[in-house]
């Protein structure tokens, strides 16, 4: 049998190993020592920001840093809708509620217009708005121009979740740098791996040691161990460090090929009537690559091109399901116009990984086109 092309493999090699084997013979394989360091400086580097905080998960930078921005239960943070539940999640962490905003249309990431009428709305009821977690979407990034001019006039800290948006900019400006924090991702199927871990990035060193404080179980800097507040396991450990700072050596040429693969995508659909690609302008890392299919124009439906491909043992995946629509976030309040609900039934998600050999691309794309093919 075929063997199965997957959404988005990690991408590791010999120079991953070599890094990984180093730190293990130095002997530091705790959440702490030179990689982690070095890591942290080098990611800070690469994403334009003073400082950096490796942590656990990416999730784990985002409770980090809206517990900074003193986020805390009978507040409301603002999320977009479209998103893996993790944003939503470090809301919930702090005892905080989620109030769940609609996409742009033609990038999945929050509306700028939506989130200006909801922090209306939120000031005339009287409620505290503890921050702003706008996403960029699949390596798209959102609109800061705009987002960042609304949180300013309300007053409202803008915590960024790029947790898939490593390498990608907005205006020359590098993802992670926004706001009052950055969190990036490094779990199995991102851009780089660490396996698991994630690094919350800040210009505000205060916030930032306030981070690093709280991943380390919040422990006082004496002889014994002392603690004032409750803290949280949430260091990166030295030995995925020196997996991320060998996999951050490679991260231009694994963008690199993401990039090529969405191109090749483009080129197949662009004759098709009823099918465009979604965000990713030219500082996009291209992350995932997705599809959006208007089955009145194609005749079809994403999911039969879904099905296609899964007979032949090519994985794809549906645009994320909204926060609203889970049944954990039942009754949260959410502001809609049905984009992101549009994009959810109606999108698609291709393989797009870097470690995609040109016979895996060559299988993809023959696929993708006798299906179309087949179609009216």
């Amino acid at each position: 049998m075929t063997g199965r092309i997957l959404l988005s493999a990690p991408d590791v090699g010999d120079l991953e190993e070599a890094y990984v084997v180093e730190a293990l013979r130095s002997g530091w394989v705790a959440p702490a020592g030179p990689a982690v360091d070095a890591f942290e400086r080098e990611v800070a580097a690469r994403s334009g920001a003073a400082h950096a905080v490796a942590v656990s998960s990416g999730t784990a930078g985002l409770h980090l840093a809206l517990l900074a921005c003193g986020v805390q239960a009978g507040q409301v943070v603002v999320v977009p809708t479209l998103t893996f539940a993790a944003t939503a999640n470090a809301v919930a962490y702090t005892g905080a509620e989620p109030v769940f905003v609609d996409s742009d249309p033609r990038t999945g990431t929050i509306d700028p217009a939506l989130l200006g009428r909801t922090l209306d709305e939120l000031r005339a009821e009287g409620r505290t708005v503890g921050a702003v977690i706008p996403v960029d979407l699949f390596g798209t990034c959102a609109d800061y121009d705009e987002l960042i001019r609304l949180c300013d006039a309300y007053g409202v800290p803008l915590i960024e979740d790029a947790a898939e948006s490593l390498g990608s900019t907005y205006r020359g400006r590098p993802a992670g740098s926004f706001g009052a924090a950055g969190v990036i991702s490094f779990n199995g199927n991102k851009i780089m791996t660490t396996s698991g871990g994630g690094m919350l990035l800040s210009g505000d060193r205060k916030l930032a040691e306030r981070c690093r404080h709280l991943s380390t179980q919040a422990r006082q800097p004496v002889p014994h161990y002392q603690h004032e507040e409750i803290g949280y396991n949430y260091r990166l450990s030295n030995l995925l460090a020196a997996l991320g700072r060998a996999q951050l050596r490679r991260l231009d040429d694994m963008i690199g090929r993401r990039r090529a693969l969405r191109d090749a995508y483009a080129k197949l659909f662009a004759g098709v009537d009823g099918v465009d690609l979604l965000g990713a302008d030219e500082g996009a890392n291209c992350w995932l690559t997705s599809i959006v299919v208007d089955p009145a124009r194609t005749g079809w439906h994403a999911e039969d091109l879904a099905r296609h491909l899964a007979a032949e043992h090519i994985e794809t995946r549906p645009i994320f399901k909204p926060m609203h629509l889970q049944p954990v976030f039942a009754g949260a309040r959410a502001v809609l116009t049905g984009v992101a609900e549009h994009l959810f039934e109606h999108g698609l998600t291709l393989p797009s990984g870097s470690v995609l050999t040109d016979a895996d691309k060559h299988r993809i794309l023959e696929a993708t086109t006798d299906f179309l093919g087949r179609k009216p």
